[in-house]
């Protein structure tokens, strides 16, 4: 069983910044690829930022040069962090994270789990 837990949101004005991290925990051998995906109300969850293993990095063109994804690979923990926020970025944050799991049986297999969400609010 493996666990997210998001922390780091808020209420910020515009212009403002948030860092917002999460903490990955239970039977993991290794995390290949965490992401981080937001769903405003009434809309879609969609991909705001994702990083492999091995650093390489992907951004939605709304956040490119304002938000940076980096990773821990030793701590299992990733962070997102926003800067120049807008209004538009409210919306509920969620990690994803996939990678392999081991079982009590000494067995292996893939993993693919979400964490909770954590509110950022982007107002004046």
């Amino acid at each position: 069983q493996v666990q997210l837990v998001e922390s780091g949101g808020g209420l910020v004005q515009p212009g403002g910044s948030l860092r917002l991290s999460c903490a990955a925990s239970g039977s993991i051998i290794s995390i290949n690829a965490m992401g981080w995906y937001r769903q405003a109300p009434g809309k879609q969850r969609v991909l705001v930022a994702a990083i492999t293993g091995g650093g390489s990095t992907n951004y939605a063109d709304s956040v490119k040069g304002r938000f940076t994804i980096s990773r821990d690979n030793a701590k299992n923990t990733g962070h997102l962090q926003m800067n120049s926020l807008r209004p538009e970025d409210t919306a509920v944050y969620y990690c994803n994270a996939k990678g392999v799991t081991s079982y009590s049986t000494g067995a292996r297999g893939s993993f693919d789990y979400w964490g909770k969400g954590t509110q950022v609010t982007v107002s004046s």
